[in-house]
């Protein structure tokens, strides 16, 4: 008779947030929910096809988290990141910038391999799985 395998409880190391926000990014996501015309559970984050580099971020708001959503909490921000996007974006920062001409989010990607020439676009490979 062969003796069942019984599973022995494991302990998981915690895994690395997908993307972070540096303390400006947080502090203004922060207050645009605070303006929101209603209560968000979080802020969506996510890539989609387009432009002329290949592809682009994309930020919203999430009224509720989807069940395959990446759910990251960070200096009291949920962020939402979609499923299909959590390659892309694995080891990303997201700053928000202030220039004398605009105010806009910025990622800092280590995933990227080009970006256009208007900066509204860029490529991004998927990060490679740890050996």
């Amino acid at each position: 008779m062969t003796p069942e395998l019984i599973p022995t409880p494991r302990t998981r190391r915690p895994r690395p947030k997908v993307v972070t926000l540096t303390d400006r990014a947080a502090a203004r996501v922060r207050e645009i929910m605070a303006k929101a015309e209603k209560p968000y559970a979080g802020l969506r984050v996510g890539v989609k096809n387009g432009g002329c580099a290949g592809q682009e971020y994309v930020l919203q708001y999430a009224e509720a988290a989807d069940p395959l959503d990446e759910v990251v909490q960070d200096k009291g921000v949920t962020i939402l990141v979609e499923p299909k996007a959590v390659l892309f974006l694995i080891g990303t920062e997201i700053d928000y910038e202030t220039t004398r001409l605009a105010a806009k989010f910025v990622f800092r990607n280590p995933n990227e391999t080009d970006a256009c020439g208007c900066g509204e676009s860029v490529t991004i490979v998927p990060a490679a799985a740890e050996a």
